[in-house]
């Protein structure tokens, strides 16, 4: 019966935190309890409303992300699982993550999440210095950080990734490698990597965007000590075990990111929550982005549930085979394997190099793209300039 199931992956979006970070750009922003309360059971009712959706598809993992998801109490996180569960076919053993930050979970909590079904917890640290995470606007210290992981730990946690990030206003080489000394250290089973983007409308925006005077905050560091940050990335965390399988992310053996790898590879997803994004059954939409208005819809609205569906979901569009080639490639050239050549041919009756027969060719040419073994993937030099080489497979109309 599995066998002959569709793969679906699960996000759930907890739009909450306690304090907005300067430079965040996410739905997210703080709420008091009452309010989370009602978003937790429109939640369960709109997860109920896909019972239809769910026939034939087997759940590989479901994904907490926010906003803080572990704001919420174990017993609400228990409930959304409960409900998903009630409605899909999970795997045996399906991947449950849960984005936390320090600061907002004690080892009560953590026990509680696991006991709840969350096998996987993404704790956002950022930065092991305590000035950068002022900067950044974070409610916690490096030492709240690691009573944190310490907690996740104790309370059975065999699974764990830390978020760090790079080119932090005021950030140096060596205070970002003591951060990666003191996150190595630890023995986490993945790592991800990002560097700061300046987002439009956030905090950081205002300082920092487009060319403005920072007004006397720390300076954002330059492109070449950015650079130099992304290449120590590369080379400290191969040093102690990490291997990359995506642009920004990393992982001890066997603790790939399933979830991130599905949205990667195509995979359908459902989305759940205040602007939870989907794509299934071939289309992407998203859900409306207004908290209170979603909350309404679920919890008052006396329309069917297939009516409240059709009217939450924003920016429906039935994905073209032209766009379907084009994110194939766009998604998977993001991952360190590339793109398989038969799985795109088995995917479009077409094989790649028909359709980007040249492309190929002249980014071979420019030693930015390597073919090998039936794959096709970024070079080093590659991966450096990889939003020119993925804009070179946009297909003409």
């Amino acid at each position: 019966m599995t066998d002959k199931m569709k793969k679906l992956e699960i996000y759930i979006h907890i739009p909450f935190c306690v304090k907005k970070c300067a430079y965040c750009d996410f739905l997210s922003g703080p709420a008091g309890e009452e309010e989370r309360r009602r978003y937790v059971q429109a939640l369960k009712k709109e997860i109920k409303s896909c019972r239809e959706d769910a026939k034939g598809y087997l759940v590989q993992s479901v994904f907490f992300g926010g906003g803080t998801p572990s704001i919420l109490e174990p017993e609400e996180i228990s409930e959304i699982l409960d409900t998903v569960k009630a409605v899909f076919q999970l795997e045996k053993k399906a991947e449950i993550t849960m984005e936390q930050n320090p600061g907002t979970a004690e080892a009560g909590k953590m026990r509680g999440y696991l006991d709840a079904g969350v096998n996987r917890l993404s704790i956002g640290l950022q930065s092991a210095d305590d000035k950068e995470l002022a900067i950044l606007g974070r409610i916690h210290t490096y030492r709240d950080f690691v009573e944190t992981y310490q907690a996740a730990r104790n309370a059975g946690f065999d699974n764990i990734n830390v978020d760090l990030m790079s080119a932090v206003p005021g950030q140096t080489m060596e205070s970002y490698r003591e951060t990666l000394k003191k996150v190595t250290a630890l023995k986490p089973e993945h790592i991800s990597a990002y560097s700061l983007i300046i987002e439009e409308g956030t905090l950081f925006w205002n300082w920092y965007g487009e060319g403005r005077d920072s007004g006397g905050h720390p300076p954002v560091p330059d492109e070449d000590t950015d650079r130099a940050m992304y290449e120590e990335t590369k080379r400290f965390l191969k040093e102690y075990g990490y291997e990359r399988y995506e642009i920004s992310n990393y992982a001890k053996e066997g603790f790939a990111c399933r979830h991130n790898i599905g949205y990667w590879n195509r995979t359908p997803y459902l989305g759940f929550g205040v602007g939870a994004a989907s794509f299934f059954e071939g289309a992407r939409f998203s859900n409306l982005r207004d908290r209170e208005a979603y909350t309404k819809l679920w919890l008052q609205d006396n329309r069917t549930s297939e009516e409240k569906k059709r009217i939450q979901r924003e920016d429906w569009h039935k994905v073209s085979k032209k766009e379907a080639e084009e994110e194939f490639f766009f998604l998977g050239l993001r991952m360190m394997e590339g793109v398989r050549e038969d799985v795109f041919e088995k995917t479009f009756g077409i094989t790649p190099r028909k359709i980007y027969g040249e492309q190929i060719k002249t980014l071979q040419q420019q030693k930015l793209l390597q073919c090998s073994d039936g794959r096709i993937f970024l070079t080093e030099r590659g991966i450096d300039v990889s939003n020119y080489v993925m804009a070179q497979f946009l297909q003409e109309e």
